[in-house]
Formats: C-alpha cells, sequence, structure tokens
C-alpha cells in the first residue's frame, strides 16, 4: 500500500506568546514493512533553531525553538509511506509456552555460562513499569484467564487482544491522560490508548515485555460516502516481544492484528515516550487544539486530482 501522510496540529493561544521550545515526533519511522519518502516538516511561525535526532527508543525527533511573538503555532508532517505485508506469526519461537518467555526475560534469566542475547536485554526495558503504565495483581489476574498454564505465547496474546476487544467499549468521552488503568480495567472502556496501555500492563504483570505504538490507520468512510478531509485520526497499538522472533503488533482496539492500512510512527513504553508534539513557552495563556489527519490511498489521491 501506498499512501499521502498528512498530519497537522494547531494551537491557538489567547494571550500572545514571547518564546517556546518544542520537541515533535511526527515524522514516521523507516521498517522493514515500512519505507518513507519525501517527508517535509512545515512550522509556522519560521522556528529560529531547529534540528532533528533520533530519540532512545530510535523514533525521529525535531526540536525547534521560536522566538518570534505569536498569538498560534502549526505543525504539519507531510510524507509518502509505503507498506507492505507483516510477517505472520508462525514457527516454533512464537509457539513456545508463555512461562518460557517470561524465564528469559527475568533479571536472573541468564547464567554466566550463556551469554545473554541483546535483544533480550533490550526488552527487559518494556517489563518494567513506566509513568502511565503500573504493574499490579489486578491485571495480573485479567491476563491470566488467556495466561493459562503452558499455553502457548502467541495463542495467549492474541486471546488476551481479543477478550479486550470483546469486553471492553470504545469511549472518546471517557478518559483523559490522567485515567488510572484500574478505573478503565473495571469501568470496561476507554479510546486506543486506554486499551494499548490496558493490554501492555496485562502483559508485563505476567513478567512480558510490552512497548506502546502509535501511528495511523486508514479508516474508509460510509458505503456511497466520500472520505471526507481531516477525518483520520491517530492510532495507538502494541507490540509483544518474542524471542528469536521479534516483536508482535496486536491491536486490542479492533481485536486485529495490524496490516498494510497501518502506518507506523514512534513507539515507547507508553504514551509520554511518543507524545506528537509537547513544550514549554512563556505566555499563551488558555489554548485551543485543532488535529487533522489525513491518510491517503496514492491511487485514490491520483484519481481525485
Amino acid at each position: 500500500m501506498k499512501y499521502q501522510l498528512r498530519h497537522t496540529t494547531h494551537y491557538e493561544y489567547s494571550s500572545p506568546v514571547t518564546l517556546s521550545h518544542n520537541e515533535a515526533r511526527l515524522l514516521p519511522r523507516d521498517l522493514d514493512f515500512q519505507q518513507c519518502k519525501n517527508t517535509r516538516l512545515s512550522i509556522s511561525p519560521t522556528p529560529l533553531r531547529q534540528h532533528e535526532r533520533h530519540d532512545f527508543f530510535g523514533n525521529r525527533l525535531v526540536y525547534f525553538a521560536i522566538q518570534d511573538i505569536h498569538d498560534s503555532l502549526e505543525v504539519t508532517v507531510r510524507s509518502l509511506v509505503t507498506t507492505q505485508k507483516r510477517s505472520d506469526p508462525s514457527g516454533d519461537d512464537v509457539h513456545v509456552a508463555w512461562e518460557a518467555v517470561v524465564d528469559k526475560l527475568a533479571p536472573n534469566g541468564g547464567t554466566s555460562a550463556v551469554p545473554i542475547e541483546p535483544d533480550i536485554l533490550d526488552a527487559r526495558l518494556f517489563t518494567l513499569n513506566s509513568p502511565f503504565i503500573h504493574r499490579s495483581e489486578a491485571l495480573r489476574v485479567f491476563a491470566l484467564d488467556c495466561f493459562s498454564p503452558h499455553r502457548s505465547l502467541c495463542d495467549s496474546v492474541l486471546a488476551l487482544n481479543q477478550r479486550i476487544y470483546r469486553e471492553f467499549s470504545y469511549d472518546p468521552e471517557y478518559s483523559t491522560l490522567a485515567t488510572p488503568l484500574d478505573d478503565v480495567l473495571s469501568d470496561r472502556k476507554g479510546v486506543c490508548q486506554d486499551f494499548a496501555h490496558l493490554a501492555i500492563g496485562a502483559l508485563r504483570s505476567v513478567g512480558l515485555a510490552a512497548r506502546y505504538v502509535s501511528g495511523y490507520l486508514e479508516t474508509l468512510p460510509p458505503p456511497g460516502q466520500e472520505k471526507r478531509v481531516g477525518a483520520d485520526a491517530s492510532h495507538a497499538w502494541l507490540s509483544v516481544f518474542i524471542p528469536n522472533w521479534g516483536w508482535l503488533d496486536i491491536d486490542p482496539t479492533n481485536g486485529s492484528l495490524p496490516s498494510e492500512q497501518y502506518l507506523t510512527l514512534a513507539w515507547g513504553r507508553d504514551y509520554g515516550d511518543v507524545t506528537p508534539l509537547r513544550g514549554v513557552m512563556n505566555g499563551g495563556g488558555a489554548h485551543e487544539l485543532t488535529v487533522e489527519v489525513d491518510v491517503i490511498p496514492l491511487a485514490q489521491q491520483s484519481t481525485e486530482s
């Protein structure tokens, strides 16, 4: 699949801003199953300083500073993104018992006689608590309904993915960034960010490694209707680490495995590591935020041009 991606973030301030320092994680990653070309970041007002680097997790991060007095900020990223089919979860490594993977990921899972694989060391970071996700007994109990003794890792993970999809309701009015995971678990509702955090918390609570993934999902309009400009949205899912195989993406919001319609932006321990735009400023007062996202298949774009 080939897409034209456009993501615009617009802030309107109630009073002038005299200085701002910002970080943007809006540039999509190049991966085995995803290639990005002609990626452009447009910022208004024009920054005095701007440079790009990779953060700890390998995400593309752009720092910029604005010193002109301004009452609005607009950041737009455009990119041509090509996605391919991802590897299917198959083979003995995928179907190993989940307890064996927990043993490998445990702090004492290696011995001095057998060196620990670098990917195991890297994955252990994603078994720990993070600012938005804390392991708990309630999350462990929730997970163990799917992680029965000696069940394969893949089957257990897919069962958890389906359970969240079946039992939880999507409610965009329910939660904020401050909503505790315990509330999401007990109230059985939330948004994609909540469901990703919930699944990650459940997996970490049984000793597995899981990371938060941000990106986009192509959405289709109702039959007979045209796709509205800006109607797409950012999306969140997660990846589970499988030794000797890699990271398996799952999407509990839709009860599916991400396909070519998913565009990966960034990943980290939780949402806090992949916030699209954050910063500090002098002035500004209250603000209004508008976000518009378009994920347009190139064939459709060519037809409409």
